[in-house]
């Protein structure tokens, strides 16, 4: 529902606090709304979220989005594409004030070449991915909308942030007047 990493965002913080050339890694922030990446385009650079919530989500050529997932603290968005050099698969725009570590894709290369840690938390983030969405999957396909919206609407609560009904829609796959009338259902 809401993806973290402490682990990836405690190496990020070492490593921006004990850079040798300050122009490596820089700390940027985004408006909530704000698009961080854009599904097509290639990214110029590859960042960590530091603090705040992002939804990663698909625009489907007759404009319909489907989130993907919900990033928060220590998530890792444009490695794929600049380890594959590829467009962005999808896009990320910030839920709330989000502020990244933002890594130049030259030195990302070079962590990649010489680093172990950072291959190795590469390596678990992927197969949590993999896990994640086959459990995500197996879940839609296994109960009702209702179950999942309950946990959207707790993560709603727990994080004290507003997702639209549009979002929450996109997210559960539904059309906004299929998620009305589970809301509905949920209140009685």
């Amino acid at each position: 529902m809401l993806r973290t990493n402490q682990l990836f965002l405690n190496y990020t913080e070492d490593l921006y606090g004990n850079q040798e050339r300050k122009e490596d890694i820089v700390i940027r922030s985004f408006s909530k709304g704000e698009r961080i990446l854009t599904q097509g385009e290639n990214p110029s650079k590859v960042m960590l979220i530091r603090e705040g919530i992002t939804k990663c989500f698909l625009a489907e050529e007759n404009d319909k989005e489907y989130i993907v997932e919900f990033l928060g603290k220590g998530e890792i968005i444009g490695e794929i594409e600049l380890i594959r050099n590829i467009p962005c698969l999808c896009s990320i725009e910030a839920v709330t004030e989000v502020t990244v570590y933002s890594i130049s894709v030259p030195y990302f290369r070079t962590l990649i070449k010489n680093d172990l840690s950072l291959n190795n938390l590469l390596l678990d983030i992927f197969a949590e991915r993999i896990v994640n969405t086959s459990k995500r999957a197996s879940y839609q396909q296994l109960y009702a909308a209702e179950h999942t919206l309950a946990q959207l609407l707790g993560l709603q609560a727990q994080q004290e942030i507003e997702i639209s009904k549009e979002d929450m829609a996109a997210y559960l796959g539904i059309t906004v007047r299929s998620l009305n009338r589970t809301l509905k259902s949920l209140k009685k």
